[in-house]
């Protein structure tokens, strides 16, 4: 079925629900920012508030890019925020990383995995930015080397973070990973829906890691 909200590679019925899954996105965004915000500057310092922020921030540009993208009709508009919707993801990954690696790492290891994390995030905003149409393989490949640079700092962080904070940081990244092989399967119907929503459960998971283990207090 075509119609106003089609997409060249998505049905009018797909591209709703690629808008409401992400919508649902922007909701919880707003609603965690506030709660991480909240609660960092009562019981933490300037540095969580900041590292709670930024992940925070990040998260409601991505879903708020990616909801307008799906939403949006005109072909300029939709063009120019597939672009910030594809630009958020690197921004999204760095920002995580972000609280995990200045507060809950520190020292050399958390200050290089964020350099890093940071560094090929922007490298990957200019690699979309600058290519205006990159390889769409090429782009989830980037991301997946992003997000599982975690791995080479896996020692320190399970001397950092208890094991809940363990396994909710490696659940998030399962469901990103997993929704990265929906992400990459054309046939399956609705299958970039299905990316979304294990967007959305990765996002979840690292928000309770965060509140939960990265910020002090009940």
């Amino acid at each position: 079925m075509r119609g106003a909200f089609a997409h060249k590679d998505f049905s009018t019925g797909e591209e709703i629900a690629h808008a409401v899954t992400h919508g649902l996105g922007v909701l919880f965004s707003v609603v965690a920012l506030v709660l991480l915000v909240v609660k960092a500057a009562r019981y933490a310092d300037a540095r969580t508030v900041t590292g709670v922020a930024v992940f925070g921030v990040t998260m409601l540009i991505l879903y708020l890019a990616s909801t307008l993208y799906h939403a949006l009709t005109p072909p300029r508009a939709k063009r120019v925020f597939e672009l910030l919707d594809h630009a958020a993801i690197y921004l999204l990954i760095a920002g995580t990383y972000t609280p995990f690696t200045l507060v809950a790492l520190g020292g050399a290891w958390g200050w290089t995995l964020f350099g890093l994390s940071w560094g090929l995030g922007i490298l990957g905003i200019v690699y979309e930015v600058v290519l205006l149409r990159p390889s769409k393989k090429l782009s989830l490949a980037f991301y997946l080397l992003m997000g599982w640079l975690v791995v080479f700092a896996v020692k320190p962080l399970m001397g950092a973070l208890p094991t809940e904070a363990l396994t909710l940081l490696g659940a998030g990244g399962i469901a990103y990973t997993g929704g990265a092989v929906f992400y990459a399967w054309r046939g399956f119907p609705y299958h970039h829906a299905v990316w979304h929503l294990c967007v959305l459960a990765g996002t979840v998971f690292h928000f309770l890691a965060i509140y939960r283990h990265i910020i002090p207090g009940p």
